[in-house]
């Protein structure tokens, strides 16, 4: 059922992403009144079909024991289709969570299900509607249960999300749903090649850098955008005409869902020069924040695979070598540091781009998950662990009121080395580490 539903979504995106064409006019030129078309829509229908879907899909599974309504569906359909066809910079796999997951609890309240078992049909449901979107069963089912809560895989729902994941992804592969797969040409050669593998840290310390950003970025504008004291509808009117004349300058890449932006990263034979440009992921990140702060529909995770990709073709510019490698490690590394998944996202990386990187994959992932520490672009994601010895976070709590602090331990040792030498050569030793490890570098 998700898997026609998912080939019904994505068929309508492509025919309206066509249709374009059609127009007299450049079509983004549709943008302010998209944006205020989409936000009357969910307004006037579901208000639960605003924002990048999958957070209300998370909110739903931890607050409502699984039940979304239905009416949804169409709502979130119809929202996102206009958002994208207008130029608005979202993606396709929110929605897709937030159908799949609202046609499973529709089942599940149909059939009477408990109130548990509701739950883990609605949890199978996100892991369909991933499955399907992107093309990648095993990534996609992983997905839907390790994105709930940071720290914990619910072993219980992993074979029905094996389950609901394939199946929706062959039948959607059998309504013509056709996915991209990538060849970057990266073979790893037998003997150890150390410095490949040091330039792979310190890419992923830069995507944990840039997962921050995006993370920061969004949260951000979504508040700053609430604290304005004028009708939504003019907002959003405001927003659009920002990104109008932006688009009018520097050309439409960041608009919609930028898929062949991301296509030319990721391909061995292009140059930065020529597709890339090295601001590319800051620009996309403004233009989905403003988009989504502004009301408008669609996904979070399509923006965060260009803003990884334009990053990791940033930096393997910046090297020199393996731009397309760094691209793919971009792809992979920043949706685990957005979305806090890092298993998802490596098995991703083997089901797009090949077994031939997975090991680089994995230690570019792990560090960039490390380094986004206790957040996520999913507000109501609940923590389950902490990623350093010497933090003290507040279990069991969603992201967005958890408390976080530094072990007292750690502070009162630093200020006993502080008494000791006192506070001025306290801080010319530092200032002297810091700029021999610069120099080093």
């Amino acid at each position: 059922m998700i898997g026609y539903l998912m080939s019904l979504f994505l068929k309508t995106l492509q025919f309206a992403e066509e249709t374009r064409g059609m127009l007299e006019f450049h079509y983004y030129f549709l943008l302010p009144l998209g944006l205020m078309l989409t936000i009357w829509i969910i307004r006037t229908f579901d208000k639960n079909a605003t924002g990048h879907g999958t957070e209300k899909v998370i909110e739903a599974i931890h607050k409502e024991d699984g039940y979304i309504n239905a009416k949804v569906i169409p709502v979130k359909l119809a929202a996102t289709v206009i958002t994208i066809f207008s130029g608005g910079s979202v993606g396709k796999e929110g929605p897709g969570a937030q159908i799949g997951a609202g046609a499973a609890s529709f089942v599940a309240t149909l059939l009477r299900f408990s109130r548990q078992d509701r739950k883990k049909l609605v949890i199978c449901g996100i892991s369909a509607g991933f499955a399907s979107v992107f093309g990648t069963p095993i990534a996609g089912a992983i997905f839907g249960i390790e994105v709930l809560i940071v720290g914990v895989i619910m072993y219980d729902v992993l074979l029905p999300s094996f389950i609901a994941g394939f199946a929706a992804f062959t039948t959607a592969q059998f309504f013509g749903i056709k996915y991209p797969y990538y060849d970057i040409n990266f073979y790893r050669s037998i003997t150890l090649d150390l410095p490949l593998i040091g330039e792979v840290i310190l890419a992923a310390i830069f995507f944990g850098i840039v997962s921050d950003s995006f993370i920061t970025v969004i949260n951000k504008t979504e508040d700053l955008v609430k604290k304005i004291p004028l009708n939504r509808y003019i907002i959003a009117f405001a927003a659009g005409v920002i990104m109008v004349g932006i688009t009018w300058f520097l050309g439409p890449k960041y608009l919609g869902l930028g898929l062949g932006t991301i296509n030319h990263a990721l391909d061995p034979n292009s140059h930065m020069e020529s597709t890339i440009n090295w601001y590319d992921f800051m620009m996309k990140t403004f233009f989905t924040s403003l988009t989504l702060g502004a009301g408008g529909s669609g996904g979070v995770i399509t923006p965060i695979f260009y803003v990884g990709a334009t990053s990791g073709v940033f930096f393997g510019d910046l090297m020199g070598n393996h731009i397309a490698l760094f691209a793919a490690l971009g792809f992979v590394s920043v949706l685990a540091g957005t979305t806090n998944t890092p298993i998802a996202s490596i098995i991703m990386a083997v089901e797009l781009f090949g077994t031939n990187m997975a090991n680089y994959a994995a230690l570019s992932v792990v560090i960039t998950f490390l380094i986004t520490g206790h957040r996520s672009v999913f507000q109501s994601q609940k923590m389950a662990f902490k990623k350093a010895d010497n933090i003290n976070i507040q279990e069991g709590e969603d992201i967005k009121h958890t408390s976080i602090s530094i072990n007292m331990k750690d502070i009162d040792k630093i200020k006993s080395m502080q008494e000791k030498i006192g506070t001025r050569r306290f801080g010319r030793n530092v200032r002297s580490i810091f700029k021999k490890t610069k120099k080093e570098k």
